[in-house]
């Protein structure tokens, strides 16, 4: 008993090197605790991947090949060891046949792609820089009809990972993240997602999975992170700072756009069976004594396009990929146009929602559905885009949908948050 009042009578007169000593304790704790997790959450994911790879195949069957492009300068260069520790170990325990491509400066996914050979699955670790760059080498190629119907995988290492939201379960937790993607690409369930093809009047066109933003809102998004010493008050401040420069922030653009297209059912692709030979021969015969009369063409009615003279705080272009389960009657992109007239109060608050989801829009916003659009800015002054996150330089383009054309690893359990949703 006297050595244990003798231990509090010395944590009391030292209570200073006390405390400091029972934070860093809690904290080692708490760290530790969360490696300790961690390597659970490693462990669950590694034995269900082990299960894919007892399954049999024939001897004629081939393992899956995989290609992954890794970018190790995501998530300010953790990247590799993140792909290293939580996806590559599941992979292999599934029995893929893993090609790994790293990329060393930016924009050499691109030229990556062009040169890559067939897969049977690509797989992008990154985040939405180098899926933009992978996308748009991919659809660049010559045999972009072929080579776009290979099933692609998304692993979010990113410090944006904006497409995750559309194709796996959320979660806080990086490892569980990283894990249950790479997990979706094993059960093998596939989304079509739709892409945006921008085209300048000179450059290559570039593609977006996500969409394109120009405006105050994406402007002041650029500089929130000069106002990190504010902690949790910095997108306030960035918004209030905006506004102190200038205000009001209004842009003059016009766009012309098309009205959306009807979607075709979707319908399994199936190889149609060959006739019977007496068949084919009579069909021939036929063919050759009565030869059928060719058909007029028809005459083509001149596209319709509609011009609207738009005076905006911020415009947005993106496509509907947010919830790829969703059944829809028109393949469309939405162009969002926020109004003018919003205050400074109202600015900053909206600008703090565009943060959390930089797709979403106000009830005063006009919305706009369509196939395809033309852009039209001031030659000068104009600024930047965020095309999928990354800026180029604003000009004059013109936004043409692709319907369903990719196909992305979904995971299962977020296709039926998903149809949730949309009932």
């Amino acid at each position: 008993m006297a050595r244990v009042v003798k231990v509090f009578g010395t944590l009391r007169n030292h209570w200073k090197k006390s405390t400091v000593a029972a934070c860093a304790l809690s904290y080692g704790g708490h760290w530790l605790y969360g490696k300790h997790c961690d390597n659970l959450l490693r462990k669950e994911a590694c034995l269900v991947a082990r299960e894919y790879g007892r399954q049999q195949i024939s001897p004629q069957e081939q393992l899956r090949k995989a290609t992954v492009i890794l970018n190790p300068a995501a998530c300010s260069g953790k990247a590799n060891t993140l792909f290293e520790k939580n996806a590559a170990p599941i992979l292999h325990l599934a029995g893929v046949e893993v090609t790994l491509v790293k990329t060393d400066y930016e924009g050499q996914a691109k030229k990556l792609m062009e040169l890559m050979e067939q897969t049977d699955m690509l797989i992008v670790a990154g985040g939405d820089g180098t899926l933009q760059e992978v996308i748009t080498g991919l659809l660049r190629r010559a045999d972009q009809e072929s080579f776009s119907k290979t099933p692609i995988g998304f692993i979010p290492l990113g410090s944006h990972n904006s497409l995750s939201k559309s194709l796996h379960i959320l979660s806080d937790n990086q490892v569980k993240h990283i894990t249950s993607a790479t997990l979706s690409i094993l059960q093998g369930e596939t989304v079509p997602l739709d892409v945006l093809q921008i085209k300048g009047e000179k450059d290559q066109p570039v593609f977006a999975l996500i969409g394109l933003r120009w405006g105050a809102f994406r402007d002041v998004a650029a500089t929130i992170k000069k106002y990190w010493y504010l902690g949790p008050l910095k997108t306030k401040a960035a918004h209030w700072f905006s506004t102190l420069r200038e205000w009001p922030q209004v842009r003059e653009a016009s766009v012309s756009y098309l009205a959306p297209t009807l979607r075709p059912p979707d319908l399994p692709e199936q190889k149609p069976q060959r006739p019977h030979l007496m068949y084919r021969i009579a069909h021939r015969l036929k063919n050759y004594w009565y030869p059928p009369i060719p058909e007029s063409p028809k005459a083509e009615e001149p596209e319709r396009w509609n011009e609207r003279m738009l005076s905006t705080l911020e415009l947005s272009i993106h496509t509907q990929n947010k919830n790829p389960v969703q059944t829809r009657t028109d393949d469309s992109l939405l162009v969002c146009v926020e109004p003018d007239s919003f205050s400074v109060g109202e600015f900053i608050t909206v600008g703090e929602k565009k943060m959390e989801d930089a797709t979403a829009f106000t009830r005063k916003s006009l919305k706009l559905e369509a196939s395809a659009c033309q852009l039209n800015l001031p030659e000068e002054g104009a600024g930047f885009y965020n095309i999928d996150n990354e800026e180029y330089e604003a000009m004059s383009v013109e936004v043409k949908l692709l319907p369903r054309k990719l196909h992305f690893f979904c995971s299962a359990e977020r296709r039926e948050q998903l149809l949730t949703q949309v009932q």
